[in-house]
């Protein structure tokens, strides 16, 4: 355990009754990196509800934060009229949320939260949560990593999102 577990535990303890809608487009869907953080971070007793899949309008994938830990440049979000990236909505609890805080980087300042909108399989269309590389972070020095082209790939096809989508995480 680390400093940022304390800080997500706490928050869970300071936590409401409600829930968000999450966003994931990332390797939070690749079940083997997410089951590999969620261990080495210790929290084992949290695990994803069921997802929904669903496609965000008007932004598209940008390889915008150089990580060390995979390598290379890893994705983020930006506006693009038109475009979309596909990925699965969660219903997550307020209590809960702290942990997709740490899980995808916002705990270090890393990445920030930004509304979406995602249009359902049903045509349904949600306000959604999701993360995004922190501006004052972005860079596009490097190379993009392609350990995690391949586990956003990998988790795109596990959560059954459209091929055409997969193919393009693979093309970059």
């Amino acid at each position: 355990m680390d400093a940022h577990y304390d800080i997500v535990m706490k928050a869970r303890q300071q936590a409401g009754e409600g829930r968000r809608f999450y966003f994931a487009y990332s390797t939070i869907l690749d079940r083997a990196a997410f089951e590999e953080w969620r261990t080495q971070h210790s929290y084992q007793f949290f695990d994803l509800p069921e997802g929904r899949a669903g496609e965000a309008v008007d932004l598209t994938l940008v390889y915008d934060f150089p990580s060390r830990w995979w390598g290379g440049r890893v994705a983020g979000l930006a506006d693009a009229k038109g475009s979309s990236v596909h990925g699965l909505v969660f219903e997550i609890s307020e209590k809960d949320w702290p942990i997709i805080q740490h899980k995808e980087g916002a705990v270090t300042g890393m990445c920030v939260e930004r509304p979406v909108q995602v249009k359902l399989a049903d045509g349904t269309v949600v306000d959604a949560i999701a993360f995004t590389t922190n501006p004052q972070r972005a860079s596009t020095d490097g190379p993009v990593s392609d350990r995690f082209v391949e586990a956003i790939s990998r988790g795109a096809e596990a959560a059954k999102l459209p091929p055409a989508w997969v193919a393009k995480l693979r093309a970059r």
